[in-house]
């Protein structure tokens, strides 16, 4: 629900701040009163993709299309616990040991752990 996806992105600000800008699909969870209310009491600016226009959200697209391509196409998953432990280890490369164009040739990890002035250079708050 909205009030779930609107708990879930204050975890997530409790750690990394709130971004300036979210953008996403038009699903009814993210077109929620609950979300509208979050965004803007927190003023954070909402940007919905086209229906049907999914290369409009060119980043998640690009992710979706990797872990397909190298994880969920290249295993047969004997059952839940193995895929966990797969999707697990191919998340932990992604995120801890390969260089991300997008983020000048750093891991996520890696731009993560850049000095706090760094991190607040693209945040609303």
């Amino acid at each position: 629900s909205g009030q779930r996806v609107a708990r879930e992105l204050d975890n997530i600000a409790r750690t990394r701040g709130y971004p300036c800008m979210v953008v996403s699909d038009n699903g009814t969870e993210l077109t929620s009163n609950a979300i509208l209310k979050w965004q803007e009491d927190r003023k954070v600016e909402w940007h919905y993709i086209a229906p049907g226009k999914p290369m409009q959200n060119g980043f998640v697209e690009s992710f979706n299309g990797r872990l397909r391509d190298e994880c969920l196409n290249e295993h047969l998953f004997a059952n839940l616990r193995h895929a966990r432990e797969l999707i697990a280890s191919w998340r932990d490369d992604y995120n801890h040991h390969r260089p991300h164009t997008s983020l000048d040739g750093l891991t996520p990890w890696e731009y993560h752990q850049r000095s706090i002035e760094d991190q607040t250079l693209n945040r609303a708050n």
